[in-house]
């Protein structure tokens, strides 16, 4: 049994954000932190002061986290990023609205005293005494300080008053893990009620020193003899009075929602799993036919998630492409009109929308990547609507003559035909290297939908139907958005964002099978129908190619889909590599090619070259942040595992940006979470001369000055399936309609010509959704026996953020 926690962020945009730059502008990103931790950083979009991001993400935290913080920042190429403003959640307060955070809220200002972080190790003991008790507060050592010098770290020193009489600790030079072990005594007066406070502070020689947050502990509660000892988080000094800036900073536009989900063991989850499967396996036939009842009271807003949730669960049990068969066949019975088939976000739409990122995202990129690559590459001005041509944004096509508009038109004819073309041609020949069990949902959708509508006069609908989910769900929205799809890592500016929407455009006309419904919409894109319609005639060839799996691979089909793929990341990264010895000891890194595979952690010179093996996964004891001050960045990471004959070893690995960073920990604590031998601590520093460099520790086999973050990952259309987690999450929507199952349940008992409710509660119920109410009931009860207790159920209410 365990406790997951989940944070799903969208940052959608900003709006009358302060100009930082001297051209009246600003190039604004966010940087979103969990307790100071900077984990997700958006895009940066330039020159302006309402900037759009629409970006979300899916965290997986420990349930002990604090709060997370958004600071938008304006990049500035010559000097530091300036700090625009914040806004901050608490955890309690995530906790207390389960619907989440949705809209607009004002950027507050950033104030040093408040930007603390880390914690303070304590014993503190009231000691009986022959005529007054005395206070003992031991401090202790303190870690994740936040760094305040330039050098990226601290001078950290303890000031602890009480009752106006002050000591101080000694002072710890260059260290965010600093460790005093100083003992403090203060005299107790009989009923006093001040209380104890302990302030840490970073020393500076020449300015003033800097706080770093402080412990405020009431004496009252404190027994005499009675020591407590533990470690106390930071807080910041709210004794301040703030500014009333609000509204002068601009607002931010979010929608956050946290999720927390105690999760039992895998053997209270399958009655309901195998009710469920039970009901795919039967398709059709079913008695009950529970999916139609599931989609029939879920809530639209709600729909993507449970259609995400039913997916992989029935992946993880080899089911997926039964289980879109069947929403396959439950959509085609209450269709009537070819035109109106798939285009609305039903279970089956949704469903099929999830598979494909989950099944197809590496096809994907194989078949768009190089075409996305060459627009950003080439930056040319494209434009087709005659009412949009701007010719100053073109320049001069000859030595001083401006282009006209006829010119523009052409050119940007052809540069969408070119665009055009290649893509089509590439997905062409891209039949073989789709997945399986892709082509095999597609042969599955193509042969239902040419049942249902026969005939000659339906000859395409069987195609659209295809292009349906494979052009307008997944290619177009990818070519619209890249960033989104992992095939950028920037935003598109103005002018190829407006590329990419035309050549968007044009795979839907050709996914459309090119109809008179679709040409009469915009005729400004006739230019390209010689493109589009030999393009249809590609499309359909390559259609019907896909379809076209034999059933002799059913069985390796059903092998590929019960077997989880392992996450595979790969990517250019710097390794550290150490010269000399003794005090003439230096370091650099060297840039290499990496491989996360299922097996291990590898290398080469070039993606082409052959593997070198550096880390077998199983060896891994942690993948952690290395600190900044460590080698003058503060995108490197560390991989602490063990060699062929249990020697404990280190490789460290640079990243070229906070996201790359987070991405490969997350893939490495993805693998590495079943291990063996994880580590609970970790030195963030680097162990040079004769000590560490984060805490000065000279024991270098000693135990770490900071906790391990094994389970803070991202969550990507590659991981893991988590069967339990999966099965918890359908329980919790189950749990939210229970009381439209039982009325449709009641429904189903009048109408039937046998009674089906159980006579008695030890008689068995008989039609599978009393089953589903009996396993529900279960459930719960489980949950309830639970030390956690049962799970909230879920209010209707939304906390609004409004300006």
């Amino acid at each position: 049994m365990a406790k997951r926690s989940s944070l799903y962020i969208r940052i959608v945009e900003g709006k009358n954000l302060p100009a930082k730059d001297i051209t009246g502008s600003s190039d604004p990103y966010c940087i979103v932190k969990v307790d100071n931790e900077p984990i997700i950083r958006t895009a940066t979009v330039w020159k302006t002061l309402c900037p759009f991001w629409g970006e979300e993400y899916q965290v997986h935290l420990p349930p002990t986290f604090h709060t997370v913080a958004f600071y938008v920042m304006d990049e500035d190429a010559l000097s530091r990023d300036d700090v625009i403003g914040k806004v901050c959640l608490p955890r309690d307060t995530l906790a207390s609205h389960p619907k989440g955070f949705s809209g607009w809220t004002h950027l507050t200002e950033v104030d040093p005293d408040e930007e603390v972080q880390g914690e303070i190790h304590l014993r503190l003991e009231v000691q009986p005494g022959a005529r007054a008790c005395r206070l003992r507060c031991s401090v202790l050592e303190a870690r994740d300080l936040a760094p305040k010098d330039r050098n990226g770290a601290s001078d950290p020193f303890v000031r602890v008053r009480y009752k106006g009489r002050t000591q101080e600790t000694s002072i710890v030079k260059k260290s965010c893990y600093p460790r005093w072990n100083e003992t403090f005594e203060f005299e107790l007066e009989e009923g006093a009620t001040e209380v104890l406070c302990v302030e840490t502070w970073d020393w500076d020689l020449v300015s003033r020193n800097d706080f770093l947050g402080k412990v405020v502990i009431d004496i009252q509660r404190l027994q005499v003899a009675q020591p407590e000892e533990s470690w106390f988080r930071l807080q910041p000094d709210q004794t301040k009075s703030r500014r009333h800036d609000e509204g002068n900073l601009g607002s931010l536009q979010l929608e956050v929602r946290l999720r927390d989900e105690m999760v039992l063991p895998s053997s209270c989850y399958q009655p309901l799993v195998q009710l469920l499967c039970h009901e795919v396996k039967l398709g059709m036939q079913g008695p009950g036919q529970l999916i139609s009842l599931i989609e029939e009271t879920t809530s639209t807003e709600c729909r993507q998630d449970v259609a995400t949730n039913l997916l992989k669960l029935f992946l993880g049990q080899g089911l997926a492409k039964d289980f879109l068969d069947l929403l396959f066949q439950l959509e085609l019975s209450r269709t009537s009109e070819t035109n109106t088939l798939f285009r609305s976000n039903s279970l089956a739409s949704k469903s099929m929308e999830s598979f494909l990122k989950v099944a197809g995202m590496q096809y994907l990129h194989g078949v768009l990547g190089p075409i996305i690559n060459k627009v950003f590459e080439e930056k040319k001005y494209v434009e087709l609507d005659p009412s949009k041509v701007e010719v100053k944004d073109v320049g001069c096509s000859g030595l001083h003559r401006p282009q006209t508009e006829a010119e523009v038109l052409e050119q940007s004819a052809q540069t969408l035909r070119a665009h055009l073309g290649a893509l089509l041609s590439a997905l062409s020949r891209s039949v073989r290297a789709c997945p399986a069990v892709v082509r095999a949902t597609f042969r599955q959708l193509f042969r239902r939908v040419r049942e249902r509508f026969p005939g000659a006069q339906h000859e395409n609908v069987p195609f659209i139907a295809v292009t349906s989910f494979l052009c307008l769900r997944f290619f177009s929205p990818a070519i619209m958005s890249p960033k989104l799809f992992h095939l950028r890592e920037r935003h598109a500016d103005a002018r190829t964002s407006r590329t990419l929407l035309l050549l968007a455009k044009a795979v839907q006309n050709v996914g459309n099978m090119d109809t008179p419904a679709s040409r009469a919409k915009e005729a400004w894109m006739e230019p390209l129908q010689p493109t589009v319609r030999q393009g249809v005639a590609q499309l359909k060839d390559f259609i019907t190619k896909l379809v076209d799996i034999e059933e002799k691979d059913e069985l390796d089909l059903q092998r590929t889909l019960s077997l989880q793929a392992p996450p595979v990341k790969e990517g250019p990264l710097f390794i550290h590599r150490t010269k000399g010895k003794g005090p003439l000891m230096s370091s650099s890194f060297k840039k290499l090619y990496f491989f996360l595979t299922t097996e291990a952690l590898s290398f080469a010179k070039t993606p082409s070259s052959k593997k070198s093996a550096l880390i077998k996964l199983a060896n891994i004891r942690a993948a952690e942040k290395v600190e900044e001050k460590s080698f003058g960045s503060s995108h490197v990471m560390q991989v602490i595992y063990t060699d062929d004959v249990g020697r404990p070893q280190t490789a460290y690995l640079q990243c070229k940006c906070v996201n790359e960073l987070n991405q490969w920990l997350s893939a490495l604590r993805k693998v590495s979470i079943n291990n063996t031998g994880l580590l609970g601590s970790y030195h963030p520093g680097v162990f040079r001369g004769d000590k560490w460099s984060c805490c000065h520790q000279k024991e270098k086999t000693g135990q770490g000055c900071d906790k391990t973050r094994s389970r803070v990952t991202l969550q990507e259309w590659n991981d893991p399936l988590d069967h339990d987690l999966e099965a918890q999450l359908i329980y919790r929507h189950l749990l939210g309609v229970e009381a439209m199952l039982w009325e449709r349940h009641r429904e189903l008992s009048r109408g039937a010509e046998a009674g089906t409710v159980p006579a008695s509660p030890g008689e068995a119920p008989k039609d599978s959704l009393a089953q589903l109410l009996r396993v529900l009931q279960d459930l719960r009860e489980a949950h309830s026996s639970s030390p956690a207790g049962s799970p909230p159920s879920e209010p209707n209410c939304l906390l609004e953020l409004q300006t």
